[in-house]
């Protein structure tokens, strides 16, 4: 954390300022905004207190309270784990320089831990999510939605969609956010930067929850196109045709299968994301989406998510505790 925390106040821009929001004054994480203030004193850095629990998402609670604290129009929300190029900010606001853009949105890597889970969900965001987001931007001509290490826009956009705090009820308040300035007619574009952040050792089990609370928001928000996410898991239907119909044509699929999911991991993980991690893991990929399509099958068997240690049910995008 103090490692992102620490290449925020290393960018190349000439003003800029950081702020820091917590629910609890006891927060651990405090301890690393004094050590930041104490390396970086030239660096304008605010600690704001956000007492208020306007919903179930405490990020977007807390965000909420930050916003009237900041001073400059432009405003960039991301996680604490995100770690950012010392070009960054240039690299980020620049789409707004051209007309109708409201909001920037950044694609992402993520460091493994050292467990199962950990490294099967960096796979997954390098060889799978990413190339998702791409194929979403050609296919509908732009994207519509925010991807949450990185929402850039401005305090008057945020103003004319009604402010966060209508976000605190949703799970997915990056998507909703995005949705909402695209809704009011801005563009949101992908920038050319890619932030990285780093995973925790996640059991299996966290894995799992991690994974089917992701799933069941885009099955929530988007039930057209994540129905047919099912005829994009090709290698585990091709493997399983081999299996159970062996034949020419099958081990053909197979072939095509292997040669076309393989290219795709290494061009968007390694050419897009330039992900360190993926050639050592490429061999994970098959057990990878096995794992992915059993979570696209079991999305559907409910609706409710596992999220900081509570129970939620998910409708329309908002949590409803059970």
């Amino acid at each position: 954390m103090y490692a992102a925390f620490r290449s925020h106040c290393l960018l190349d821009y000439p003003e800029y300022e950081l702020l820091f929001g917590v629910h609890d004054l006891d927060e651990p994480a405090l301890a690393l905004v004094e050590k930041l203030r104490a390396e970086f004193p030239q660096q304008q850095i605010r600690l704001v207190h956000c007492p208020e629990t306007l919903g179930p998402n405490g990020k977007v609670s807390t965000l909420a309270q930050m916003l009237p604290q900041a001073q400059y129009e432009h405003v960039i929300l991301n996680d604490s784990d995100i770690l950012v190029p010392q070009d960054y900010l240039l690299r980020v606001l620049a789409p707004f320089a051209t007309t109708g853009v409201g909001m920037v949105t950044a694609l992402y890597r993520a460091v493994p831990g050292t467990t199962l889970g950990s490294r099967l969900e960096a796979l997954g965001i390098a060889s799978d999510f990413a190339g998702g987001v791409l194929i979403a931007r050609a296919l509908e001509g732009g994207i519509r939605f925010g991807l949450g290490a990185t929402i850039a826009t401005t305090k008057t956009i945020l103003r004319q969609i009604g402010g966060l705090e209508p976000l605190a009820d949703y799970l997915g308040d990056d998507y909703e956010l995005g949705a909402r300035i695209a809704a009011a007619g801005y563009k949101v574009e992908l920038s050319d930067v890619v932030v990285e952040t780093a995973l925790p050792d996640y059991s299996f089990r966290r894995f799992w929850q991690h994974q089917m609370r992701w799933a069941r928001n885009v099955k929530d928000r988007r039930p057209a196109q994540y129905i047919g996410l099912g005829v994009t898991f090709g290698l585990p239907w091709a493997i399983l045709a081999v299996m159970f119909w062996l034949s020419w044509w099958s081990c053909l699929a197979l072939a095509l299968a292997v040669a076309a999911r393989f290219a795709a991991a290494i061009v968007v993980g390694r050419g897009v994301l330039d992900d360190d991690h993926v050639a050592s893991d490429l061999w994970l990929v098959p057990l990878r989406d096995f794992v992915a399509l059993a979570i696209w099958i079991a999305s559907y068997m409910g609706n409710t998510v596992e999220w900081r240690g509570l129970r939620f049910r998910l409708r329309k995008g908002k949590l409803e505790r059970t």
